[in-house]
């Protein structure tokens, strides 16, 4: 069976900056062959408001994020109305509006969550770290 990957925003922002807080265990998921990792829209959104309000602050400039993305051959996964469908009756373990999106397209589309995010072990999603 074939696993695919959707990298948390802190899982993307790491893994394109080399740094060394992302584990063993998610560099090589992430980097494993015949894989297709995801970046959610929403982690786009939530780095560019979180840098707007100065809050996060990344070495590779914000306008280069999405050619890294395809360097490293992710794929950008939009929102859907399925997405929005799951959101709307998902516990409210996890309150970060980034975070929920990122589980209900996980659960949506069947794919194993690259982050450290230990509040997402409350939902029944799969994860690696």
């Amino acid at each position: 069976m074939k696993i695919n990957h959707l990298l948390d925003t802190h899982t993307l922002i790491w893994f394109i900056e080399g740094d060394e807080n992302l584990s063993d265990i998610a560099r090589k998921s992430i980097e494993r062959r015949k894989i297709t990792n995801y970046v959610s829209i929403a982690s786009l959104w939530e780095i560019a408001i979180k840098i707007n309000i100065g809050r996060l602050e990344i070495k590779v400039p914000f306008h280069q994020i999405r050619e890294k993305i395809f360097e490293n051959g992710f794929q950008i996964l939009p929102i859907s109305f399925e997405d929005t469908l799951i959101i709307s009756s998902l516990p409210l373990f996890h309150r970060d509006p980034f975070d929920r999106i990122i589980i209900a397209q996980a659960m949506a589309n069947n794919l194993t969550i690259i982050s450290r995010d230990e509040h997402l072990r409350a939902y029944d999603i799969k994860q690696v770290w």
